[in-house]
């Protein structure tokens, strides 16, 4: 199937989504004729394509091509397995030892990047947030199920997959092998800073690693800290409980967020004061490759107004998964369920805005792989941390007054915003061909 075909598959496809919720919308109490008459128009144009298309389609490509441009504008995360491929899902998930250390979503079709597990091979390679992987083992990643392109980084420790990545600010594709690796997920760590900051650098929250932070912050109270530095950035892994139970330690009483979705009852998260283990003041730091758990977190600590977050906007990852199994065996792996922040905002749909915008480091330009090319003159390039230096400055200093205007200008358009998407449904956003 040719790029233009491919795209005019994930256009309709968006199209068709965008009819759907905006017939949800306008309709909340349409009826099922309604819809199966979107669904007919679709089903028309497929017809159409068979038998007018320049030349004789694939149409299980096509089908399949629509099915994945379907699921990824609704959710960047879902996947479409035929039956055969989720039973080799469950397998791998079940018996793999190894994996590279990728998290990853779905982007314009490719697969992204959301973070690497830091001392991961992944971040060994310098794979990070804002990459894409163009080819798995030789194999085009587009319109690849994301659930699948993730079995593939997982195997037998020592061996290895073969990727083509386009890095940022890098346009040429490189190659690159990652040997699996055994899942290793690193600790917590903490030092003291000067001025009696403590600071907690959290790169996971698998493992149970909130019990962990617990610790780290008692020790820095008991050498003297009498402020804290929670550092969340590239944080995307963990169950969703754990981003509750962090935000617990520092929060005594009130609404941490609650989780909902079209057939999952609502579950509210409250603090429990007994769970609560500082009064010290709070300044978290987040970043783009900060997902999932964290994000939790951090929505919970600064909707409490406990903390105020320094960074970047940060990746949008929180909800529940689960697949859901068709009659012909294949396998729909979707959200199921959201979570959300205590004023009711959906972490995954436009992640957590910080209080302080900070740019992170941009990575490095990659060299040129042709060594008979001339070199670009190299500027040196600033190694200091910025989002870590606004922090501090903020924990020893606390907000200036206009930063404090601009946050609360930022908190005040949030709950406009979030008003508002009670009756309306934004624009469709479709990618534009290159």
């Amino acid at each position: 199937m040719n790029r233009k075909l491919q795209f005019i598959i994930t256009l309709l496809s968006l199209c068709l989504v965008g009819v759907l919720l905006l017939g949800a919308v306008n309709k909340s109490t349409s009826s099922p004729e309604e819809t199966y008459r979107h669904i007919g128009v679709f089903t028309e144009v497929l017809s159409k394509i068979k038998s007018e298309y320049v030349e004789e389609p694939d149409m299980k490509n096509v089908t399949l091509g629509a099915l994945n441009g379907l699921l990824e504008s609704l959710d960047p995360y879902a996947s479409y397995l035929s039956a055969d491929q989720f039973k080799q899902w469950q397998k791998t998930k079940a018996e793999a030892k190894g994996w590279t250390g990728l998290i990853l979503a779905k982007r314009y079709g490719y697969i992204a990047i959301v973070d690497s597990v830091p001392g991961s091979p992944a971040d060994k390679a310098g794979l990070s947030t804002g990459d894409m992987i163009e080819t798995m083992a030789g194999v085009n990643t587009r319109d690849m199920p994301l659930a699948y392109a993730e079995m593939m980084l997982l195997g037998e420790p020592g061996t290895n997959i073969e990727l083509g990545v386009l890095r940022f600010r890098n346009p040429e594709p490189s190659k690159m092998a990652l040997v699996r690796a055994p899942i290793q997920w690193p600790g917590v760590s903490s030092k003291m800073l000067p001025d009696s900051i403590g600071l907690v650098q959290v790169p996971t929250l698998e493992a149970n690693r909130s019990a962990d932070v617990a610790s780290a912050v008692q020790a820095l109270e008991r050498q003297g800290a009498k402020k804290l530095i929670l550092d969340l950035r590239n944080c995307a892994t963990g169950a969703p409980e754990e981003g509750v139970a962090l935000a617990n330690l520092f929060v005594e009483s009130g609404r941490l967020g609650y989780s909902v979705g079209q057939k999952v009852a609502r579950q509210d998260y409250e603090a429990v004061a007994a769970k609560a283990i500082t009064k010290l003041p709070l300044t978290v730091a987040t970043n783009r490759g900060t997902a999932g758990a964290a994000e939790i977190a951090a929505a919970a600590l600064y909707d409490a107004r406990r903390a105020e977050l320094v960074g970047e906007r940060t990746y949008g990852d929180a909800a529940v998964r689960k697949p859901v199994v068709m009659d012909d065996g294949a396998a729909v792996i979707l959200s199921v369920a959201k979570f959300h922040n205590a004023n009711g905002k959906a972490i995954q749909d436009q992640g957590v805005m910080p209080s302080v915008p900070v740019a992170d480091l941009e990575p490095a330009e990659l060299n040129d792989d042709d060594p008979a090319a001339p070199k670009k003159e190299e500027t040196p390039k600033s190694t200091e941390d910025l989002i870590l230096k606004k922090a501090v400055e903020i924990s020893m200093k606390g907000l200036s007054a206009a930063e404090t205007q601009a946050a609360q200008l930022m908190r005040d358009t949030a709950k406009k915003a979030e008003t508002r998407q009670d009756s309306t449904l934004g624009p469709l956003n479709i990618p534009t061909p290159k």
